[in-house]
Formats: structure tokens, C-alpha cells, sequence
């Protein structure tokens, strides 16, 4: 550092006579975390629109600034932000150097989905929950899927055994009431809501975004239950990571996954690109077996039907950014993905010769392209941006007939002669596309406090064709949204925010204009304590295609929903309350997060079952009187010397019908919510003992939840309401690490196992008729691993 002052000093005084027209007031310095450098930190004087950035061996250089007193700051991703003040003088240098403490729980993160707008999570009037990449790796999360169950509030299930399609329920409600984002903008389609968080590989995403509840109002139809931003990579830095796991599922079947990322910065910093690819291949799982008889000896058989379907993924995609110059930016990101998805009787004959089977072949194309530039003084900023996705499907859902459900030879030949000539194999065409404006301005003397002004227009579109002439089903729904909305974040002082805002939809399928407003409001009591209170409204449109859209097996036949002719939107009224305490010293982290919730639903959709046909169950989508979903959350987090690290989170709540609905023909009606557990919750401890070894214990917890289960054959035994009992789905990791520091590398061995005490469903229906949609429990099988991974360090 002498000699790097001295050279400063020498160029400054070599220089003088050239530079007799500037004030040579300078500040160089360097940022560091631990005696080790951090190249490319944001260095930047508060209040101005002076920046640089650290080099690649942690250093940096101010020249000419305006004299006075100023505040300048140090931040990097992963760290806390430091302030120092200095005061700057005319023709003298100075040395500043910082020294940033690790951010090692990410409790002060940069945030963005709860306001649209860039803040310190802490300084978010609306709590925002983030998933981070360290958190996904430490449970050896595939896709987000895996992930998004080890957050506070969240459960993703499991709801079809033959094809695997999930859904997100956030604070009790179901996946529609569930708004996802990419990268800020909702092209995650209800359809790609039925397979795309397994399709979506973790290698993908840098982070995860959570904001439960009407606080989330802001991003318009199907935000009821809450909001999940999925944040892609941003390039910041040359390196690289890639890897390769195996999979043994309860020792019967294979699951592999090879991955890559490389990210790429020019030495300006002015454009960057990262890059990701990702393969999958797992095999289909039978899991279920019939009880044999020999020789007085009971013993299982597997049925030969998949309880998780045959999996072939392969996908990429990357971000790029380019800066034409420093107050404009330019971002564009795109992903591609091709799956194939098999379930049913394990066969290798064609999906329509399988006794039962289904069949999905999907190629995804979702991207967006974002322009942003900020002007007077950074004091306002435009934004404009596209988005959009589309879906080729081809797909199968079918059962093959058998001379058993015929009254005779001829009726059966002819139903038999049908399937084969036009086997009801379907097609779907999905388009989303979306774009937008948004205007920030920033008042920095707002009475007494200060003002970020945001307000912004959007238009959404929605087409989706689904047809499977065989059954004589289709949907072909254009759906249009033209929104505006205006928010206004009010920083009353240092210790109180009140954020205000009010959005305004026409959505081609509701009659009217629906404005949804919501109130957030922050005190900060101490550096360590948040207090938030939010209250919003919402709203969800009569959408077609959906979860509850979902072609299934149940009844000895395929059951399907329609829509009720008179089907209206549904609106919500939520209100939810927390506090949120983190409390660091030198050597530890504790801190944890309590809030209430309250969601009143009018004119809650519900499926009221209408009959059978030949084909099968028939469903209609109806408005019912409504319901109340009410609970609270409760997270626990601490932190040793950044060697050991705890988490979890822990939900109860209620979901209730005003009014009993019926669920399956002739049983009674019950107000409780179906597959919704009044207890869950999660939990992720990692130990890191040095920069080699590394460890962790996960688990998810799930309370006892209310099935409708329809019977293969009611005249042996009747459709019923079964009650699941509780189970817990514990993981274990280990890693270690060989350094190769001449090549700034890693290379990682690790292995684990997921859902170790193996508690997987055992009370699946077998064979042709079985029930597919009662599924509960965890989304496999005990499963081993082990991997490789080379990377940057």
C-alpha cells in the first residue's frame, strides 16, 4: 500500500503543471473482507452521481471531486455496504480503504419485487423473503421446484402420480392464486404453472424473490396468495462453475444432471454475458407394488406403472447487458427448453398401446429485453421493457380399453377400433407476450423526508389453444390485460416509510375496471428491528387454463373441468402484519421474523362436480360464497462465525369455505380446503468448517391434510375422504473441496441423501383405473447422490 500511495503522490506532483485547471482533490483506496481483495466493488460518493468501480485486484481511484464534506461508500454483492466521511480539499489525496463484513445470512440484500424498485430489503416497506443461490446448493435443489419449499409460508406439491404436475401454495392458497415472475415480468403462463418449476434448472437462477400476500397487489391478476420473482444470473465477474450428479431413486432407477455456467465481463465493465446449460435424463420410477401370494408368503411386487414419469430435459439460455454509456443500460435475457415427459404403464410401445399413460412433449421459448436510463442526476430513471414466452405441447392422457368395462364383443370392437384410429392425442399453442413503461423520481427534500415517485403502464396477452379432438375437448382463450399503476414510497424519516399504491386493470374477461390499492407502512426501531403492517386488495380472473385444468384419471375414466357460463373474477382482501429482528455482534448472527396473516376471498372459485359422460368425471368451475385463509408464520435464523448457519420456518394457518362445497359426487360437502395442511414447515442448517469442507441438514415438514379420493371401482369400495398423516423429508450433504489456486479453481466432490427416512407415499392406486390425482407426499423417494463440480473460486 506505501508503494501504491508514493506512485500517487509522484503522478499527481509529475502531472501538475497539466492538470493546473482541475482541483487534484483525489481519493484512491482499496476494499477488502478478510485480508483478501474484492475486485469490482461499486464505490460511490452518496448524494452524487460519482462512481467507479474496484479493479480486478480490489483497488480504486477518485480524481477532481467537489471539495466539502461527503459521504462515500463501499458495496459488493455478498457483503454489507460500509460508509465513510471525508472531508475533501483542494489539490490533496486521500487513502480510503474499507473493510466489508460478509453478509453471511443476506440479511440486508438488494431487493426488488416488492416495489418495483431497487432497496435494501430492510428498508423495504413490504417483507420480502429471498432464496439464494447458496441456499438452493445446500439442499441440492435441481430445479426451483426442489427449492421453493424451504422458504417460510411455501409449499410446492405434488398432484398427479402419472404426469408429475405441480403447483406453488403460498400462505394456503393454491398455485393459481400464485403470481411467478421472471426477471420482473409475468410470462410464466398458467400452462407452463403446470410443469415449469421442475422444468426451470437451478443453475439458472442467481436468486429468488418471496413477497406473501396482498402485498403484492402491485403485479395485478392471480397475485392473491403472494409473488415469486425467479432472478436469472447477472454477469459480474470472469468465472465459471459446471458440474455433473447422479441420482440413485431408492436404488431402482437413475437421475442424472449435467450443468454449466460461464460468466463473461469486459475490463470496461460496459457489457457482460452469462451463459448456462443444463441436461437432464431420469428414468421412470415404479413405486407402488401389489401384495402376492406364494406358498403362504406375502411379498411386493412393483404394478409396472410410474409413480414419477420418465424425465428427458435439456435447456440454455443467458443474460447479456451492454451500457452505451454510464446512465443507460441495456439487458437482454432469453431461455430455451425442450422436455419430455412420460408416466403411466411402463411400456415401450407407443403412449395410445399403454394400458394408461401420459405423454408431454414440450419446446419453451421465454425471454425479455429491458432498457433502462437515468437522468437528473440519477434522480429520475425510464424504463421500458418486452417479455414473453411460447409453447409448442404435443401430449397423450389416455387409457386403453379392455373387454372388462363393456357390456359386450361389439361394443367393445368398436370402442378398441376407435382408440386406435384416433388415439386422443392433443396439441397446445401458448403465446404470452407483455410490455411496459416505468418513470422513477426521486425527491431528496420531500417534507422533511424523501419520495421515490414510481408510476408505470402495462399490457399482457395471453392466447392458449388446447385441443384433443377425441374427447371432443378444447380451449381457446385470448385473454388481455391493459394496466397502470402508481406507487409512492415516502421515507417520513429515518426510522418511518409509508408506501401507497394503486393499480388499475381491464381484463378482457371481467366486465369492469378493478383497482386494487394497497397501504405498507415501516418503522425501524434501531438498526435491528422492522415493524411492517400491509394491507391490499386483489383480484383473479376467470382464466380457462389452469392447475384445476389439469386432464386426470379418476373414476375408471378421465375427468375435466368446464367453466361455469356465469364464472366472474374473484377478489381478495388481505391484511398481514410482522416483525422482523436481527441482531449481529462480532462472532454471531441471531435474528427471526413474526407475521400474521388474513386473506378474505369473494366469490372464491370451486369445482362443483356436474355428472359423467362416457369419457368420464365431469367438473364445472364455479364462484362460490367465499372463503378466509388466516394464520401466522414464524422464521428463526443465526449465524456462528460463518462456520455454522441455521434456518427455518415454521406456518400455521387455517383455509375455509364460507359455505360447504362438495368435492366428489355423493360425498358430503366440507368447507375445508383440500391439500392444504394447518401446519408446516422447513428447516436448512450448513456447516462450513474452511473453504474445503462444507455440510448440511434440510427438512420439510408437512401436517396432516384432507384428500377427496375417488375409487377405482365403487362397487368395491366407495369414493372417501382420507385424511394423509404428517411426514418429515430430511436431506444430508457433503462436500469437499480440492483447491487449485494457480488456476483460480475448485473442484468439488460431494453426495448426499434426499428424503432419507424415506417417507413416500405408500397408498397409491394401482394399475389401469387408479386415481392419479391422490398424491400427497413427498415429490420422491429416498434418493442418493453423488457429483462433481469444477469452479472459479
Amino acid at each position: 500500500m506505501r508503494k501504491i500511495q508514493i506512485f500517487v503522490i509522484f503522478f499527481v506532483i509529475l502531472n501538475l503543471p497539466l492538470l493546473a485547471q482541475h482541483n487534484d482533490a483525489n481519493i484512491f483506496g482499496d476494499v477488502q473482507s478478510g485480508g483478501k481483495h474484492i475486485p469490482f466493488a461499486t464505490i460511490f460518493i452518496e448524494g452524487t452521481t460519482i462512481g467507479t468501480s474496484t479493479d480486478e485486484t480490489g483497488h480504486y481511484m477518485f480524481i477532481d471531486l467537489p471539495e466539502g464534506e461527503h459521504t462515500i461508500v463501499a458495496k459488493a454483492l455478498g457483503y454489507k455496504p460500509q460508509k465513510k466521511n471525508v472531508v475533501i480539499e483542494h489539490e490533496k489525496t486521500l487513502e480510503v480503504n474499507f473493510n466489508l463484513a460478509s453478509d453471511v445470512m443476506a440479511l440486508d440484500e438488494v431487493v426488488v419485487t416488492g416495489t418495483k424498485t431497487f432497496k435494501r430489503s430492510t428498508e423495504s416497506p413490504v417483507i420480502v423473503n429471498l432464496l439464494d443461490k447458496k441456499s438452493i446448493e445446500a439442499v441440492q435443489a435441481c430445479n426451483i421446484s426442489e427449492g421453493l419449499n424451504f422458504q417460510p409460508g411455501l409449499r410446492v406439491e405434488t398432484d398427479c402420480q402419472t404426469c408429475n404436475y405441480s403447483q406453488l401454495r403460498m400462505n394456503g392458497l393454491g398455485g393459481g392464486y400464485s403470481q411467478i415472475l421472471i426477471n420482473g415480468r409475468p410470462i410464466f403462463s398458467p400452462l407452463i404453472g403446470l410443469y415449469g418449476m421442475e422444468q426451470i434448472p437451478a443453475n439458472m437462477v442467481n436468486r429468488i424473490e418471496v413477497v406473501r400476500g396482498g402485498g403484492s397487489a402491485l403485479y395485478g391478476s392471480s397475485a392473491i396468495g403472494g409473488t415469486v420473482n425467479i432472478i436469472t444470473h447477472i454477469p459480474k465477474s470472469n468465472n465459471y462453475d459446471m458440474s455433473l450428479t447422479s441420482h440413485s431413486i431408492n436404488g431402482r432407477v437413475m437421475d442424472n444432471v449435467i450443468s454449466g455456467n460461464i460468466n463473461m465481463v469486459t475490463r470496461k465493465r460496459n457489457a457482460g454475458a452469462v451463459l448456462f446449460v443444463n441436461r437432464r435424463y431420469r428414468e421412470a420410477y415404479d413405486h407402488q407394488g401389489i401384495t402376492l401370494r406364494e406358498n403362504g408368503n406375502h411379498f411386493k411386487e412393483r404394478d409396472g406403472y410410474s409413480e414419477l414419469p420418465e424425465l428427458r430435459n435439456n435447456s440454455f439460455g443467458g443474460n447479456l447487458f451492454y451500457r452505451p454509456t454510464p446512465n443507460q443500460k441495456l439487458e437482454l435475457n432469453f431461455t430455451s427448453l425442450h422436455e419430455y415427459r412420460y408416466g403411466g404403464e411402463l411400456t415401450d410401445k407407443p403412449a395410445h398401446l399403454a394400458m394408461q399413460s401420459e405423454e408431454r412433449v414440450h419446446d419453451i421459448l421465454m425471454g425479455g429485453l429491458d432498457y433502462q436510463i437515468n437522468f437528473n442526476e440519477d434522480n429520475t430513471s425510464f424504463i421500458a421493457y418486452f417479455a414473453g414466452q411460447n409453447t409448442d405441447r404435443d401430449h397423450y392422457t389416455g387409457l386403453f380399453p379392455v373387454r372388462e368395462e363393456y357390456t359386450s364383443d361389439i361394443n367393445f370392437e368398436e370402442a378398441l377400433n376407435t382408440h386406435l384410429s384416433e388415439p386422443p392425442y392433443g396439441t397446445t399453442d401458448n403465446l404470452t407476450l407483455q410490455g411496459g413503461t416505468q418513470l422513477n423520481h426521486r425527491l431528496s427534500d420531500f417534507l422533511g423526508g424523501s419520495n421515490v415517485l414510481t408510476i408505470g403502464a402495462e399490457y399482457k396477452y395471453d392466447d392458449v389453444i388446447d385441443s384433443i379432438p377425441a374427447y371432443e375437448y378444447g380451449t381457446n382463450q385470448q385473454t388481455q390485460n391493459v394496466a397502470g399503476f402508481i406507487q409512492n414510497d415516502w421515507k417520513i424519516n429515518k426510522d418511518l416509510t409509508l408506501l401507497i399504491g394503486l393499480r388499475a386493470d381491464k381484463h378482457n374477461l371481467v366486465n369492469d375496471v378493478i383497482f386494487s390499492p394497497r397501504i405498507s407502512a415501516l418503522y425501524k426501531f434501531r438498526d435491528y428491528t422492522q415493524f411492517r403492517l400491509t394491507w391490499g386488495t386483489g383480484f383473479r380472473a376467470p382464466q380457462a387454463f389452469d392447475t384445476d385444468m389439469h386432464i386426470a384419471f379418476a373414476g375408471g375414466g378421465i375427468s375435466r373441468v368446464q367453466l361455469d357460463p356465469n364464472l366472474k373474477e374473484e377478489r381478495s382482501n388481505s391484511i398481514s402484519g410482522s416483525v422482523n429482528f436481527d441482531y449481529p455482534t462480532a462472532l454471531y448472527i441471531v435474528g427471526f421474523t413474526v407475521e400474521g396473516f388474513y386473506t378474505k376471498l369473494n366469490d372464491a372459485f370451486y369445482l362443483q362436480p356436474v355428472g359423467a359422460d362416457a369419457l368420464g368425471a365431469v367438473f364445472e368451475k364455479r364462484n362460490g360464497p367465499g372463503a378466509t385463509v388466516q394464520g401466522a408464520t414464524i422464521e428463526l435464523r443465526a449465524n456462528y462465525n460463518k462456520m455454522a448457519q441455521i434456518e427455518g420456518g415454521f406456518t400455521l394457518q387455517t383455509s375455509l369455505h364460507e359455505k360447504a362445497v362438495e368435492n366428489i359426487g355423493g360425498l358430503p360437502a366440507r368447507k375445508q380446503f383440500l391439500r392444504t395442511p394447518e401446519h408446516y414447515g422447513y428447516m436448512i442448517l450448513t456447516l462450513t468448517t474452511n473453504n474445503q469442507w462444507s455440510g448440511s441438514i434440510s427438512g420439510v415438514y408437512t401436517g396432516e391434510m384432507l384428500h377427496a379420493k375417488f375409487s377405482p371401482d365403487e362397487n368395491i369400495m366407495p369414493n372417501e375422504y382420507r385424511t394423509s398423516d404428517p411426514f418429515v423429508e430430511l436431506n444430508v450433504k457433503l462436500g469437499y473441496t480440492v483447491p487449485f489456486e494457480m488456476l483460480d479453481s475448485g473442484l468439488e466432490l460431494f453426495g448426499g441423501i434426499k428424503n432419507f427416512t424415506n417417507m413416500f407415499q405408500d397408498d397409491f392406486d394401482n394399475y389401469r383405473n387408479r386415481d392419479s390425482n391422490y398424491m400427497y407426499g413427498p415429490a420422491q423417494p429416498r434418493t442418493f447422490y453423488v457429483g462433481v463440480r469444477l469452479k472459479s473460486l
